[in-house]
């Protein structure tokens, strides 16, 4: 039961994952969440960095599409600023939010990562659907107030997965 809390690997940022090691386990998709992973929460703006990031994901011949749970006019303008498809729809971690994100990048769950900052949705749902599960840091502490509650269960789940070994670096 603790395995579908448990993230396949577990990095520092968006910008920290290594995407030719994601092309040798053999990931041609990428779902990516927005708030807290691309973006600071409720920000709509992109850094150069992001930017050059999902440059080169690109050019690598990465799929990539965003699935988030936030408002969809946000969703939708960060989306646009990056190029990427909306798997719009269900909410996370519904396995129907992870099916329509798979029909948007027209791949398979063995091929397809998830990359996300929060355990209960991102890394959950991806599991449940047999995908890539990545977990990164927030990149702010603002969140919406129900997650700020989640965030301190969260944290004690990630102390008690790494005390057991069960958290990958």
């Amino acid at each position: 039961m603790l395995e579908l809390f448990c993230p396949d690997l577990y990095v520092e940022s968006l910008l920290s994952l290594d995407l030719e090691a994601l092309k040798g386990k053999g990931i041609r998709g990428v779902v990516l969440d927005i708030d807290n992973t691309i973006v600071e929460w409720g920000s709509e703006a992109v850094a150069s960095e992001v930017k050059l990031w999902f440059a080169r994901a690109k050019e690598l011949g990465f799929k990539m599409c965003t699935l988030s749970n936030g408002f969809r006019r946000r969703i939708n303008s960060i989306s646009g600023v990056l190029d990427l498809p909306v798997a719009n729809g269900f909410l996370k971690p519904t396995k129907g939010a992870f099916r329509k994100a798979l029909e948007v990048l027209g791949t398979r769950p063995y091929e397809t990562a998830i990359v996300g900052d929060q355990v209960f949705t991102d890394v959950l749902g991806g599991n449940l659907m047999g995908l890539y599960t990545i977990l990164v840091r927030p990149l702010c502490e603002r969140e919406f107030v129900t997650t700020r509650l989640v965030r301190k269960v969260e944290r004690v789940l990630l102390r008690f997965l790494t005390r057991r070994g069960m958290l990958a670096r």
